[in-house]
Protein backbone atom coordinates (compact mmCIF):
# COMPACT_ATOMS: atom_id res chain seq x y z
CA UNK A 1 0.00 0.00 0.00
CA UNK A 2 3.02 2.50 0.64
CA UNK A 3 4.94 1.38 -2.52
CA UNK A 4 1.40 2.30 -4.15
CA UNK A 5 0.82 5.70 -2.74
CA UNK A 6 4.47 6.60 -2.94
CA UNK A 7 4.70 5.81 -6.63
CA UNK A 8 0.91 7.52 -7.61
CA UNK A 9 3.25 11.04 -5.77
CA UNK A 10 5.74 10.09 -7.96
CA UNK A 11 3.43 10.12 -11.41
CA UNK A 12 1.63 13.41 -9.65
CA UNK A 13 4.90 15.41 -9.30
CA UNK A 14 7.15 14.30 -12.31
CA UNK A 15 5.17 16.47 -14.85
CA UNK A 16 6.06 19.44 -13.06
CA UNK A 17 10.08 18.42 -13.08
CA UNK A 18 9.92 17.84 -16.93
CA UNK A 19 8.70 21.04 -16.99
CA UNK A 20 10.78 22.72 -15.17
CA UNK A 21 14.05 20.47 -16.47
CA UNK A 22 13.08 21.07 -20.10
CA UNK A 23 15.14 24.13 -21.79
CA UNK A 24 12.65 26.86 -23.47
CA UNK A 25 12.62 26.44 -27.30
CA UNK A 26 14.74 29.23 -29.27
CA UNK A 27 12.52 30.95 -32.03
CA UNK A 28 14.34 30.42 -35.27
CA UNK A 29 15.62 33.79 -36.81
CA UNK A 30 14.62 33.72 -40.95
CA UNK A 31 16.40 36.22 -42.65
CA UNK A 32 14.89 37.69 -45.65
CA UNK A 33 15.79 36.48 -48.67
CA UNK A 34 18.87 38.62 -50.69
CA UNK A 35 18.03 38.46 -54.48
CA UNK A 36 20.79 39.52 -56.92
CA UNK A 37 20.80 40.09 -60.41
CA UNK A 38 23.92 39.55 -62.67
CA UNK A 39 23.97 42.88 -64.87
CA UNK A 40 22.27 41.00 -67.99
CA UNK A 41 19.29 40.02 -66.24
CA UNK A 42 17.10 43.74 -65.62
CA UNK A 43 16.28 45.83 -68.95
CA UNK A 44 17.78 49.17 -69.22
CA UNK A 45 20.04 50.95 -71.69
CA UNK A 46 22.84 51.49 -68.93
CA UNK A 47 23.93 50.49 -65.76
CA UNK A 48 21.51 53.04 -63.76
CA UNK A 49 18.16 52.28 -66.00
CA UNK A 50 19.47 48.60 -65.10
CA UNK A 51 19.34 49.55 -61.17
CA UNK A 52 16.60 51.55 -60.69
CA UNK A 53 14.55 48.65 -62.68
CA UNK A 54 16.34 46.45 -59.38
CA UNK A 55 15.55 48.99 -57.09
CA UNK A 56 12.01 49.31 -58.22
CA UNK A 57 11.49 45.14 -57.39
CA UNK A 58 13.60 45.42 -54.04
CA UNK A 59 16.70 43.97 -55.69
CA UNK A 60 19.32 44.44 -52.95
CA UNK A 61 21.95 42.57 -54.73
CA UNK A 62 24.31 43.51 -57.88
CA UNK A 63 26.91 40.38 -59.36
CA UNK A 64 28.60 42.08 -62.14
CA UNK A 65 31.25 40.07 -64.42
CA UNK A 66 34.94 39.91 -63.27
CA UNK A 67 36.17 40.88 -66.93
CA UNK A 68 37.83 44.38 -67.34
CA UNK A 69 36.35 44.80 -63.51
CA UNK A 70 39.51 46.88 -62.11
CA UNK A 71 39.21 49.60 -64.75
CA UNK A 72 34.79 49.88 -63.65
CA UNK A 73 35.66 50.09 -59.77
CA UNK A 74 34.97 53.97 -59.39
CA UNK A 75 31.71 53.53 -62.49
CA UNK A 76 30.25 50.83 -60.21
CA UNK A 77 30.50 52.80 -57.02
CA UNK A 78 29.37 55.95 -58.14
CA UNK A 79 26.02 54.07 -59.36
CA UNK A 80 25.13 52.43 -56.62
CA UNK A 81 25.78 56.15 -54.50
CA UNK A 82 22.29 56.46 -52.59
CA UNK A 83 21.08 53.09 -53.63
CA UNK A 84 19.85 50.06 -51.31
CA UNK A 85 22.07 47.85 -53.55
CA UNK A 86 25.38 46.69 -52.44
CA UNK A 87 27.76 44.03 -55.01
CA UNK A 88 27.03 40.58 -54.16
CA UNK A 89 29.90 38.39 -56.02
CA UNK A 90 31.90 39.13 -58.84
CA UNK A 91 31.06 36.46 -61.55
CA UNK A 92 34.68 35.37 -63.00
CA UNK A 93 36.00 37.11 -65.79
CA UNK A 94 39.55 35.86 -65.34
CA UNK A 95 41.80 34.53 -68.10
CA UNK A 96 43.76 31.18 -67.83
CA UNK A 97 42.74 28.55 -65.43
CA UNK A 98 43.58 27.45 -62.01
CA UNK A 99 44.66 23.34 -63.39
CA UNK A 100 46.19 24.36 -66.41
CA UNK A 101 49.31 22.28 -67.47
CA UNK A 102 50.92 24.96 -69.80
CA UNK A 103 52.89 27.63 -67.22
CA UNK A 104 51.74 30.73 -69.71
CA UNK A 105 48.59 29.72 -69.02
CA UNK A 106 48.71 29.31 -64.94
CA UNK A 107 50.27 32.83 -65.33
CA UNK A 108 47.44 34.22 -67.24
CA UNK A 109 45.04 32.45 -64.36
CA UNK A 110 47.43 34.02 -61.68
CA UNK A 111 47.66 37.56 -62.79
CA UNK A 112 43.97 38.07 -63.85
CA UNK A 113 42.13 36.62 -61.18
CA UNK A 114 44.72 38.33 -58.69
CA UNK A 115 43.61 41.57 -60.55
CA UNK A 116 40.03 40.92 -60.02
CA UNK A 117 40.13 40.10 -56.48
CA UNK A 118 41.70 43.32 -55.55
CA UNK A 119 38.91 44.96 -57.76
CA UNK A 120 36.14 42.83 -55.94
CA UNK A 121 37.81 44.05 -52.16
CA UNK A 122 37.64 47.75 -53.38
CA UNK A 123 33.89 46.84 -54.03
CA UNK A 124 32.90 45.24 -50.88
CA UNK A 125 31.93 41.96 -52.93
CA UNK A 126 31.56 38.62 -51.03
CA UNK A 127 33.81 36.85 -53.67
CA UNK A 128 34.67 36.06 -56.81
CA UNK A 129 33.63 32.75 -58.54
CA UNK A 130 35.34 30.55 -60.78
CA UNK A 131 35.67 27.21 -61.43
CA UNK A 132 38.91 25.04 -61.23
CA UNK A 133 38.66 24.04 -65.05
CA UNK A 134 36.02 23.33 -67.46
CA UNK A 135 35.54 20.24 -69.88
CA UNK A 136 36.72 22.20 -73.01
CA UNK A 137 40.12 23.81 -71.14
CA UNK A 138 43.28 21.80 -72.10
CA UNK A 139 45.42 20.67 -71.32
CA UNK A 140 44.46 20.17 -67.89
CA UNK A 141 45.90 18.36 -64.56
CA UNK A 142 44.86 15.00 -64.33
CA UNK A 143 41.99 13.74 -62.25
CA UNK A 144 43.93 12.26 -59.31
CA UNK A 145 44.83 13.01 -55.48
CA UNK A 146 47.75 14.92 -56.35
CA UNK A 147 45.99 17.25 -58.60
CA UNK A 148 43.58 18.00 -55.55
CA UNK A 149 46.16 18.43 -53.21
CA UNK A 150 47.94 21.04 -55.58
CA UNK A 151 44.49 22.79 -55.88
CA UNK A 152 44.34 23.12 -52.11
CA UNK A 153 48.04 24.51 -52.21
CA UNK A 154 47.22 27.23 -54.81
CA UNK A 155 43.75 27.86 -53.32
CA UNK A 156 45.12 28.47 -49.67
CA UNK A 157 47.15 31.02 -51.28
CA UNK A 158 44.46 32.43 -53.64
CA UNK A 159 42.18 32.69 -50.30
CA UNK A 160 44.63 34.78 -48.07
CA UNK A 161 45.16 36.84 -50.99
CA UNK A 162 41.51 37.56 -51.02
CA UNK A 163 41.53 37.85 -47.02
CA UNK A 164 44.00 40.65 -47.64
CA UNK A 165 41.62 42.33 -50.06
CA UNK A 166 38.56 42.03 -47.70
CA UNK A 167 37.00 39.44 -50.23
CA UNK A 168 37.07 35.74 -50.67
CA UNK A 169 37.32 33.31 -53.48
CA UNK A 170 33.96 31.23 -54.46
CA UNK A 171 34.10 27.56 -55.80
CA UNK A 172 31.53 26.80 -58.12
CA UNK A 173 30.61 23.28 -59.11
CA UNK A 174 29.00 22.70 -62.10
CA UNK A 175 27.15 19.87 -64.36
CA UNK A 176 29.34 17.36 -65.81
CA UNK A 177 28.82 18.63 -69.41
CA UNK A 178 30.39 21.82 -68.32
CA UNK A 179 32.93 20.69 -65.93
CA UNK A 180 33.39 16.79 -64.83
CA UNK A 181 36.32 17.86 -62.13
CA UNK A 182 34.01 19.69 -59.60
CA UNK A 183 29.86 18.62 -60.17
CA UNK A 184 28.46 18.33 -56.26
CA UNK A 185 28.26 21.16 -53.41
CA UNK A 186 29.81 18.70 -50.85
CA UNK A 187 33.24 18.45 -53.17
CA UNK A 188 33.49 21.92 -53.41
CA UNK A 189 32.69 22.66 -49.83
CA UNK A 190 35.75 19.84 -49.00
CA UNK A 191 38.20 21.38 -50.68
CA UNK A 192 37.71 24.74 -49.52
CA UNK A 193 37.96 23.10 -45.98
CA UNK A 194 41.11 21.62 -47.11
CA UNK A 195 42.53 24.64 -48.32
CA UNK A 196 42.85 25.54 -44.79
CA UNK A 197 41.93 29.30 -45.85
CA UNK A 198 38.86 31.21 -44.75
CA UNK A 199 39.21 33.21 -47.90
CA UNK A 200 38.29 29.89 -49.91
CA UNK A 201 34.27 29.09 -49.87
CA UNK A 202 31.56 27.59 -52.25
CA UNK A 203 28.56 28.08 -53.79
CA UNK A 204 25.32 26.25 -55.18
CA UNK A 205 23.74 26.60 -58.25
CA UNK A 206 20.15 25.51 -58.82
CA UNK A 207 20.78 24.88 -63.09
CA UNK A 208 23.85 22.91 -62.34
CA UNK A 209 22.32 20.91 -59.37
CA UNK A 210 20.71 18.74 -61.20
CA UNK A 211 23.96 16.95 -60.23
CA UNK A 212 22.54 16.72 -56.53
CA UNK A 213 20.39 13.94 -55.39
CA UNK A 214 18.79 16.22 -53.26
CA UNK A 215 18.91 20.45 -52.69
CA UNK A 216 18.35 20.49 -48.96
CA UNK A 217 20.99 17.88 -48.72
CA UNK A 218 23.80 20.10 -50.68
CA UNK A 219 23.43 22.77 -48.96
CA UNK A 220 23.23 21.51 -46.18
CA UNK A 221 26.67 19.64 -46.85
CA UNK A 222 28.03 22.90 -46.87
CA UNK A 223 26.64 24.79 -44.03
CA UNK A 224 27.10 28.34 -42.92
CA UNK A 225 30.56 27.75 -42.50
CA UNK A 226 31.12 27.26 -46.33
CA UNK A 227 28.72 28.31 -48.52
CA UNK A 228 29.21 31.84 -49.22
CA UNK A 229 26.25 32.36 -52.83
CA UNK A 230 24.00 30.70 -54.77
CA UNK A 231 22.62 30.90 -58.21
CA UNK A 232 19.10 30.46 -59.64
CA UNK A 233 17.69 29.93 -63.15
CA UNK A 234 14.51 27.97 -64.24
CA UNK A 235 15.27 23.72 -64.07
CA UNK A 236 14.34 23.43 -67.56
CA UNK A 237 15.97 25.54 -70.06
CA UNK A 238 18.03 27.71 -68.03
CA UNK A 239 15.30 30.40 -68.08
CA UNK A 240 14.01 32.75 -65.42
CA UNK A 241 12.48 31.25 -62.63
CA UNK A 242 9.25 30.04 -63.75
CA UNK A 243 8.97 30.21 -67.31
CA UNK A 244 9.56 26.08 -66.60
CA UNK A 245 6.67 25.89 -64.85
CA UNK A 246 6.45 23.16 -62.38
CA UNK A 247 9.54 22.44 -63.04
CA UNK A 248 11.04 25.49 -60.92
CA UNK A 249 10.79 24.35 -57.04
CA UNK A 250 13.27 25.49 -54.93
CA UNK A 251 11.73 25.28 -52.19
CA UNK A 252 13.61 22.23 -50.94
CA UNK A 253 16.62 23.81 -51.15
CA UNK A 254 15.35 27.06 -49.79
CA UNK A 255 14.12 25.27 -46.47
CA UNK A 256 17.94 24.45 -45.87
CA UNK A 257 18.88 28.01 -46.16
CA UNK A 258 16.13 29.28 -43.93
CA UNK A 259 17.12 26.65 -41.20
CA UNK A 260 20.80 27.41 -41.88
CA UNK A 261 19.83 31.22 -41.45
CA UNK A 262 21.56 31.82 -45.03
CA UNK A 263 21.98 35.42 -45.28
CA UNK A 264 24.15 36.11 -48.37
CA UNK A 265 22.71 36.62 -51.82
CA UNK A 266 20.73 34.12 -54.29
CA UNK A 267 21.79 35.64 -57.94
CA UNK A 268 19.12 35.33 -61.14
CA UNK A 269 21.66 33.77 -63.95
CA UNK A 270 19.87 32.92 -66.83
CA UNK A 271 17.94 34.65 -69.98
CA UNK A 272 14.28 34.36 -70.77
CA UNK A 273 11.87 33.58 -73.70
CA UNK A 274 9.71 35.96 -72.58
CA UNK A 275 9.09 39.75 -72.20
CA UNK A 276 11.97 40.59 -70.27
CA UNK A 277 10.59 42.92 -67.79
CA UNK A 278 7.62 40.52 -67.00
CA UNK A 279 9.87 37.77 -66.58
CA UNK A 280 12.24 38.96 -64.47
CA UNK A 281 9.37 40.84 -62.28
CA UNK A 282 7.52 37.27 -62.31
CA UNK A 283 11.10 35.12 -61.31
CA UNK A 284 11.16 37.62 -58.24
CA UNK A 285 7.64 37.22 -57.33
CA UNK A 286 8.12 33.23 -57.18
CA UNK A 287 11.39 33.45 -54.83
CA UNK A 288 9.91 35.43 -52.39
CA UNK A 289 7.12 33.04 -52.64
CA UNK A 290 8.34 29.80 -52.19
CA UNK A 291 11.15 31.47 -49.76
CA UNK A 292 8.15 32.23 -47.72
CA UNK A 293 6.58 28.74 -48.02
CA UNK A 294 9.67 27.04 -47.85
Amino acid sequence: MQSSLLGMAGMAVAPMGFAACSPKKEELVVPEVKISFQEGIPPGKDLNEKLDFMESLGVVGFEPGGRGLAGRVTEIQDALKNRNITVSAICAGFDGFILAEDPAVKEKFDTTMREIVAAAGELGSTGVIMVPAFNGQKPCLPHTMETRDYLCEQLHELGEYALKCGTTVILEPLNRRECFYLRLVADAAAIARDAQSEGVKCMGDFWHMQEETSDYGAFMSAGTKYLQHVHIASRGRRLMPGEDAEKDDYRDGFRALKQMGYDKFITLECGTKGERKDTVTAAVELIRAQWQEA
